[in-house]
């Protein structure tokens, strides 16, 4: 018997997954995990598990699989997840998904997959474009939503901030990181005929119109 679906959030970096993923969580009352978030909140642990994520992340290296799994299937089995949940950053590879496929059959669950689809040209200019308030968090970008003033926010008038990881080489490679190990987890997940993709290059709300309508 089903006990709520795991919903998979799939998408190039800048593609809006995880805020669309917030809205969903919003929406069907079931946790968003990240599975960044809690591999960062594990490292501020004094536990050795916080220690050897700590170490891992301090060499530049990824967290294993084998961690990864154990982080989600811990997290997972608790009481706010009884009705399901949306992975937002995970899975990531497809071993990861496979480690997913067993963990979905120990709970009983349904893998329901959803890519946010958009070329890398439009990526890039809303991750170089990005540029954010250091008062107030609002959002903006020189391409498509750019300020009265290049530096400063027309909400606050504070200084507006660019992430230094925001920069066309370190895009790149982040692209093509999820092109060589993310990208091929559509073709996975559309075999096992659980994919929905929708339109990521419309704007936000429109994103999650479209996004809904999977639910419906």
């Amino acid at each position: 018997m089903s006990v709520g679906k795991i919903i998979v959030m799939l998408g190039a970096p800048g593609s809006g997954k995880g805020t669309q993923a917030k809205q969903l969580q919003d929406k069907l009352s079931i946790p968003q995990i990240s599975t960044g978030d809690i591999l960062r909140a594990i490292a501020k642990e004094n536990t050795p598990l916080g220690q050897q994520i700590r170490e891992t992340q301090a060499s530049g290296k990824l967290v294993s699989d084998q961690i990864l799994v154990k982080v989600v299937r811990e997290r997972t089995s608790k009481e706010d997840c009884k009705n399901g949940f949306i992975l937002d950053g995970y899975p990531r590879t497809l071993r990861q998904a496979e480690q997913l496929e067993t963990l979905a059959a120990d709970q009983g669950r349904e893998l329901m997959v959803i890519n946010v689809d958009i070329q890398d040209e439009l990526l890039i200019k809303r991750l170089t474009g990005r540029r954010s308030c250091s008062s107030c968090g609002e959002i903006y970008n020189i391409y498509f939503k750019a300020p009265k003033n290049d530096s400063v926010c027309d909400t606050c008038n504070q200084a507006l901030i660019h992430r230094s990881d925001d920069n066309l080489e370190s895009i790149e490679k982040r692209l093509q990181e999820y092109h060589k190990n993310t990208a091929p987890l559509i073709d996975y997940y559309e075999k096992r005929e659980c994919l929905s993709s929708i339109d990521g290059t419309k704007p936000p709300d429109k994103v999650f119109e479209l996004l809904c309508q999977i639910f419906q």
